[in-house]
C-alpha cells in the first residue's frame, strides 16, 4: 500500500504509526487539542502522553489511514464504524470508511482498513490512493453527489474496494455516499465510482476512462 519509510512511535502500552505513501495531509492529528501529536515536537508523536480512549479517538481523526496504532501484541484495538461511508472531498480524494477490504499482492490475505483516501484526479503515483497529486493537476470538484441510490435496508457489513483495470474503482457492499455539505446523498449495495478525473457525473464513473486512454494499472 505504500512505498515510503514509515515512521513508528513506541509507547509503553501501544505504538503509532504514520505512512507517509498514504497521507493527504489533512491536518486532522496535528490540529487538536491533545498532546498525542504536536507539530515541530521531536518526536511529534508521543503515545504515552494520551489514555488509550484519547489515543483511539485522534488516530481516528485521519480520515487517510496514514496513522495507525497497534498494541503491543501487534493486534489492531480499533474498530470500524457501524456505517460505511465515501465522502468525495472538494477537488481532491475520495475518504472512505468502514470495514473496508482491499484486494493486496495475496488474494487469500487482503488488505484490512477502517480508513482510506482513494485517488478522484486521475494522476496520484500510488492508486488507488491518493497521494496529493490533484494539487499540482488542478484536479476541480466540488463533492456535490447528484444521484440517490437504491437505498440500504443495513448499514453494516464489509465494503470491499475494487479496480477496474484502468477504469473505475467500486466500492461493493453496503455504503452511504456522503456529499461534501455533509449530507447523506446516496446509499446501496455497490456503485462504481470515477478514479480517471474526468467523468461529467462525479463522482460516479460515466465511462470517460475508457475514451480518454485512461491508464491506471
Amino acid at each position: 500500500m505504500s512505498n515510503k519509510k514509515i515512521l513508528s512511535f513506541e509507547g509503553t502500552e501501544f505504538d503509532v504509526t504514520w505512512d507517509g505513501a498514504l497521507c493527504t495531509h489533512a491536518e486532522e492529528c496535528v490540529r487538536t487539542d491533545s498532546k498525542l501529536f504536536e507539530k515541530g515536537r521531536t518526536p511529534w508523536g508521543q503515545p504515552d502522553l494520551v489514555d488509550a480512549a484519547e489515543l483511539d479517538r485522534i488516530v481516528r481523526r485521519c480520515p487517510s489511514g496514514a496513522i495507525k496504532y497497534t498494541a503491543k501484541d501487534g493486534s489492531s484495538p480499533e474498530m470500524p464504524e457501524a456505517e460505511n461511508t465515501a465522502l468525495p472531498l472538494p477537488n481532491g480524494p475520495l475518504f472512505v470508511r468502514g470495514n473496508l477490504r482491499i484486494p493486496g499482492a495475496d488474494p487469500e490475505n487482503p488488505v484490512h482498513a477502517t480508513r482510506v483516501a482513494l485517488c478522484r484526479c486521475g494522476h496520484s503515483k500510488n492508486k488507488p490512493f491518493c497521494d496529493n497529486s490533484h494539487i499540482e493537476a488542478g484536479f476541480s470538484d466540488t463533492g456535490a453527489v447528484g444521484r440517490e441510490g437504491p437505498g440500504l435496508e443495513e448499514k453494516r457489513g464489509v465494503l470491499e474496494i475494487l479496480t477496474n483495470k484502468n477504469g473505475s474503482v467500486r466500492l461493493v457492499g453496503n455504503v452511504t455516499i456522503m456529499a461534501a455539505s455533509g449530507c447523506s446523498r446516496w446509499n446501496g449495495p455497490k456503485v462504481s465510482m470515477c478514479r480517471c478525473g474526468l467523468s461529467k457525473q462525479k463522482p460516479f464513473c460515466d465511462g470517460s476512462h475508457r475514451d480518454s486512454g485512461f491508464e491506471a494499472d
